[in-house]
């Protein structure tokens, strides 16, 4: 049985054939290979197009199939991970009404504030376990408030994993944890937020039908299964935001296991069976992809913005016709410490772990006479670890302490500097291992069509590549130096 898993990212879509008996991915693609652009209005703003989204998905799908390493028939579900929070609306023939008003636009952090103030905050952090904040809830508020035209002509309100899903089945639908991602679900109620929806005077007719995480979510239509290459009937059988399928992806799915992830935004993500809240909203929880009332798995959620972003500008400004793998060996020729440089990787817009405010990326204590481009590379990594650790301070007050980290090698990950940094600097060791957002889904589509009957099932043949635990450079020194250096920014 062939399991094929969709991760609509920020950058790009990546698709992966799995083979369910071996756990083998045996072909990946993604497009575009140049990172997607994002789309910035105004300052702050940051869009997508949810139709290029579908257009990528289908050429990253023909990529796969041009690899020749599988037989498309044999595929047997689909399952779709993507960016989390964001807001795709569309009329009631399923056509988008707008851009997506995706993860790290900040246009609605105080529509979201001032209904965490209205609703109550200790009603909201109970209720919600989170303010309203920046998150969809409060994307579509501030779309009725200045594009009523556009709000009036709502059908359905959905997350870009189920925009991806429309185009496959032609069916729309949601799941507690994408509801509870928007902030719409009531956790102690169990239920819709009715006291949200009367606040915000959202129509329910516009949140789709709820469905388990792992179920079908749609079967692929014939049109387009002609147009894709695969056979008609094939199941949609997963739908989950990126973080909670990196969770998965990693088999982190029972509480206190703690997964890790450093793409475009940085996450550190652990999963408990409380109903958890950060009194400030800082961090943030989630339903679990295998959450229910009855067996309550909660994701808390510490998000970075600009980490993979943060890096990826160093590239282009200081890198010119560098890649990451010459750029992270450039960075292993500086000693740890980066001799004084310090860098705030906060310039990706709001930042919830620091109360939603926009901080901007800061470069500090540049000589002129000793520092050059290898300086910069490390500390912008180091400076992205020690917002890692920032964060991890933040997860320990509520709670969350780790004895291993459980990550992708991938993105920042495959730098020794970045990963080593991040070990040191936390005191946590890191199990790295080969997965990525496609093959989660992949692995979920499996579980969801039944093929699998739980998660810990699907990852038997899963093991680690490396353990990598804390040297002997700690740089804690190094690391109140930012620290500080950041709190005056706050």
């Amino acid at each position: 049985m062939l399991l094929l898993g969709i991760d609509v990212g920020t950058s790009s879509i990546k698709v992966s054939v799995v083979e369910a008996n071996s756990g083998h991915t045996l072909a990946s693609a993604s497009y575009p290979e140049s990172e997607s652009e994002i789309i910035s209005l105004k300052h702050g703003w940051a869009e997508q197009s949810p139709r290029l989204w579908w257009t990528n998905v289908q050429k990253a799908i023909s990529l796969c199939h041009a690899r020749r390493a599988y037989n498309p028939d044999d595929i047997s579900a689909i399952g779709i991970a993507y960016q989390m929070h964001g807001l795709v609306v569309v009329d009631k023939d399923g056509e988008c009404l707008r851009n997506s008003i995706i993860w790290c636009d900040s246009r609605a952090v105080e529509t979201g504030n001032h209904a965490f103030k209205q609703l109550g905050e200790q009603y909201a952090l109970r209720h919600l376990l989170n303010s309203p904040g920046n998150f969809t809830a409060a994307k579509l508020a501030w779309v009725k408030a200045n594009e009523p035209e556009i709000y009036s002509r709502i059908a359905k309100v959905m997350l870009p994993g189920d925009f991806i899903a429309l185009q496959l089945t032609g069916e729309v639908s949601t799941s507690i944890s994408a509801l509870s991602e928007g902030v719409f679900w009531d956790f102690r109620e169990n239920q819709l937020s009715e006291a949200l929806m009367k606040f915000f005077d959202f129509d329910k007719a516009l949140i789709p039908e709820i469905k388990p995480v792992f179920s079908v979510h749609g079967q692929l239509m014939k049109a387009v299964a002609a147009q894709l290459g695969l056979k008609p009937g094939i199941p949609v059988a997963y739908k989950a935001g990126d973080q909670p399928n990196n969770a998965l992806s990693l088999n982190v799915t029972q509480p206190g296991e703690v997964a890790a992830t450093a793409g475009t935004s940085g996450v550190i993500y652990g999963v408990t069976e409380q109903l958890l809240y950060d009194k400030a909203s800082r961090v943030n929880t989630f339903a679990h992809v295998n959450h229910s009332a009855e067996q309550p798995r909660l994701g808390v959620l510490l998000c970075i913005n600009g980490t993979g972003s943060m890096n990826r500008w160093a590239r282009d400004s200081f890198g010119t016709g560098m890649n990451y793998t010459a750029i992270n060996e450039t960075a292993q020729t500086i000693s740890p410490g980066s001799e004084g440089l310090r860098v705030l990787p906060f310039g990706n817009g709001a930042e919830r772990m620091l109360n939603n405010k926009i901080v901007g990326a800061h470069l500090q204590g540049i000589d002129l006479n000793i520092h050059r481009n290898a300086h910069i590379f490390r500390a912008v990594q180091e400076g992205i670890a020690f917002a890692f650790r920032y964060g991890l301070d933040i997860l320990k007050e509520n709670g969350m302490n780790p004895t291993v980290i459980r990550a992708g090698k991938s993105n920042l990950f495959l730098s020794d500097v970045f990963t080593q940094t991040f070990v040191n600097i936390t005191g946590v060791p890191v199990e790295l291992y080969d997965n990525d957002g496609s093959y989660g889904a992949a692995i979920g589509a499996g579980i969801g069509a039944g093929y699998f009957k739980s998660a810990a099932e699907a990852f038997t043949h899963k093991k680690p590549l490396k353990l990598v635990e804390p040297g002997k450079d700690q740089l804690e020194n190094e690391y109140l130096d930012w620290k500080n250096l950041l709190e005056k920014q706050l």
